[in-house]
């Protein structure tokens, strides 16, 4: 990939001011498949300028402006869909059957959402007291992006940016460029104004931190741990720029006896373990109605058994590996953990047999674990499971909001008068309910220590504008 180790500034790519080199592996073999350059405080710099001087005038488009723009680069998505898919299966392990239906449609599809969005969006409103609401863009935006879902959230934070006639600068994570450089290409492709989209690589705590604190940036949206989120909150302090995050999650999953058992509990536990258990809203906790709690081991157990592990380029429903050597041993020292406080189910410590080379793990389930272990409270982001059993109604909602975190949660009953109450006192950004999955142009986020702001859709397009009142 001829770009690779430039950065897309002010509509060229350019020969970054660092020369620090990165190498990019293939998690799935510890092969390396490039090398980046980590930028710096100067490349931010020009970054920042090359979006600030862009901003005097492509805030001034039209919405049909953006809206033609927007489309032309739904048209390239679709004819480098491919290209996207292959990229993101080398970079991070996705399996490829996963990569197209997941994880580059993701490209797609939440660009279409945000393409209705806008279309229905209203930049003028007159309130009934006689004001004014004016919808504008917010300015020059700073979006930092993680390596478990690299397209989705690049599309979930540069599309609502540019939608809304603000310009970016967007620094992808460091382990996933491939996917980050070809949609730099797109954009370019499309039409966009130069520094419009500026993509930079580079780590957290130099251009992460020089994002965060630059006077000149009036947003930063970001997505990826708790901790890392507080450190870009406390960076924008300074400067009190808008800050959203969206960030970890432990989230609950309630089995009650009333649900279809055999459906909903395999498919919990082939949720749970999906994109490898890398996903922040992934189902983590099975909370289990204590009447059913024997049937829903068995049925775990036989699940989680014949939960195929293979390498990423095999087509197929299997797990790839995670995303690197940091995350396998996080992943391992974790399941020690479990190994110590709760009784094991199923998988444990090692590698599945025949996979040594690269960082593929055991998928793991423990059982009898009660909410006050680590395992029950740390999110471990690795294809592995603790069941949890409760008593009642009540219980269950109390064990389902006793964590820190809010993103997301589950719910499995045949009672629909249930499955409304429960869901209404769950502290969760969204509640699945038996099975329901994720639409794009909905808005995702969560509650607590899982962030703050929404993504996708309406609600994710306002996030990236400002509010003016005009009083005649």
């Amino acid at each position: 990939m001829s770009n690779l180790k430039k950065f897309y500034i002010n509509g060229d790519w350019v020969t970054p001011n660092s020369k620090i080199e990165f190498p990019v592996s293939n998690p799935a073999n510890n092969s390396q498949v490039g090398t980046i350059i980590l930028g710096n405080q100067a490349d931010v710099d020009n970054a920042v300028a090359a979006a600030k001087e862009a901003f005097k005038t492509y805030s001034k488009t039209t919405k049909e402006d953006r809206l033609k723009l927007l489309n032309n680069l739904l048209k390239i998505t679709k004819e480098r869909f491919e290209e996207l898919a292959q990229a993101i299966t080398t970079e991070m392990g996705a399996p490829i059957t996963m990569s197209r239906e997941a994880q580059a449609d993701a490209g797609i599809g939440h660009l279409e959402g945000f393409i209705d969005a806008l279309k229905n969006s209203k930049d003028r409103e007159v309130l009934s007291n006689g004001d004014t609401i004016l919808r504008e863009p917010i300015g020059v935006c700073g979006l930092i992006t993680p390596w478990n879902w690299p397209i989705n959230q690049i599309t979930l934070k540069v599309i609502p940016a540019l939608a809304a006639g603000s310009t970016c600068v967007l620094k992808p994570s460091e382990h996933t460029p491939l996917s980050a450089t070809l949609y730099a290409e797109m954009l370019h492709d499309a039409g966009f104004p130069k520094g419009a989209f500026n993509l930079l690589h580079g780590d957290g705590p130099t251009v992460g931190s020089a994002m965060s604190r630059h006077p000149d940036i009036q947003m930063m949206s970001f997505t990826g741990s708790t901790r890392a989120g507080t450190s870009v909150t406390k960076d924008s302090a300074d400067t009190v720029k808008r800050v959203t995050l969206e960030l970890g999650g432990k989230s609950p999953n309630l089995i009650f006896a009333d649900c279809d058992l055999e459906e909903r509990v395999s498919g919990s536990v082939s949720e749970c373990f999906f994109n490898s258990g890398q996903s922040c809203d992934a189902p983590t906790r099975l909370l289990v109605e204590k009447s059913c709690y024997d049937e829903v081991l068995k049925i775990a157990k036989r699940t989680a058994e014949n939960q195929a592990v293979d390498v990423p380029t095999k087509e197929g429903e299997h797990l790839g590996p995670l995303f690197d050597k940091i995350q396998f041993d996080r992943v391992q020292n974790m399941i020690a953990v479990g190994l110590d406080e709760a009784d094991l189910l199923v998988g444990g410590l090692g590698k599945p047999e025949g996979f040594e080379d690269g960082w593929y793990v055991k998928p793991t389930i423990f059982k009898d674990v009660s909410n006050d272990m680590r395992i029950a409270q740390e999110e471990i982001f690795g294809p592995v499971l603790v069941i949890i059993p409760f008593k009642n109604e009540k219980e269950a909602i109390e064990i389902a909001n006793d964590t820190p975190y809010g993103l997301a949660a589950y719910l499995q009953t045949g009672d629909s008068e249930k499955a409304e109450r429960v869901a209404s006192q769950l502290r969760a950004g969204a509640v699945h309910i038996n099975g329901g999955g994720f639409n794009y142009g909905s808005p995702f986020g969560g509650y607590k220590q899982s962030g703050n702001g929404r993504e996708g859709g309406t609600l994710g397009l306002e996030d990236f504008q400002e509010i003016k009142t005009l009083h005649f």
